[in-house]
C-alpha cells in the first residue's frame, strides 16, 4: 500500500486544491483577462486614436486605468504565487505576462490547466 506522500501516487493525478488556492486562482484568472483586454484596448484603440486622430481622450482614461489594474494583477499574481509556492522565476514570468499583448491570456490558461489538472 502506498501513502499519499509517495511521489508515484501524487504523479498519477492532480492534488485537490485548497479553498485558499482555488480562490487565489479565480482572482488571478479574472484579473489576467481584465488586464489583457485593457492592454489590447490601450494598444489598438487608445494609442491609434491619440497618434493618428490626435484625440488623447481615450488614452487619458484607458492608460491610467490599465496602470491601476496592472498593479492589481501583480497583487493577484503574487497571492497565487505565495499560496502555491512556485519559484521566483515563475513569479517574474507571470508578472511580465501582463505587459505583452495576448500573453496574459496564455499565462492564465497554462496556469489554470496546471493547477486544475486539465
Amino acid at each position: 500500500m502506498t501513502s499519499s506522500a509517495d511521489p508515484a501516487t501524487s504523479a498519477a493525478g492532480p492534488q485537490p486544491l485548497t479553498p485558499a488556492v482555488r480562490g487565489a486562482l479565480m482572482r488571478y484568472r479574472v484579473i489576467a483577462y481584465v488586464v489583457g483586454v485593457m492592454l489590447l484596448l490601450l494598444l489598438f484603440v487608445a494609442m491609434p486614436l491619440k497618434y493618428l486622430a490626435d484625440d488623447p481622450g481615450a488614452m487619458n482614461v484607458i492608460g491610467p486605468l490599465h496602470g491601476f489594474l496592472y498593479v492589481v494583477y501583480l497583487l493577484g499574481t503574487f497571492d497565487l504565487f505565495r499560496r502555491v509556492r512556485w519559484s521566483f522565476p515563475r513569479l517574474v514570468l507571470m508578472a511580465v505576462a501582463g505587459t505583452i499583448p495576448f500573453l496574459s491570456f496564455y499565462a492564465e490558461r497554462k496556469t489554470s490547466h496546471e493547477l486544475l489538472g486539465r
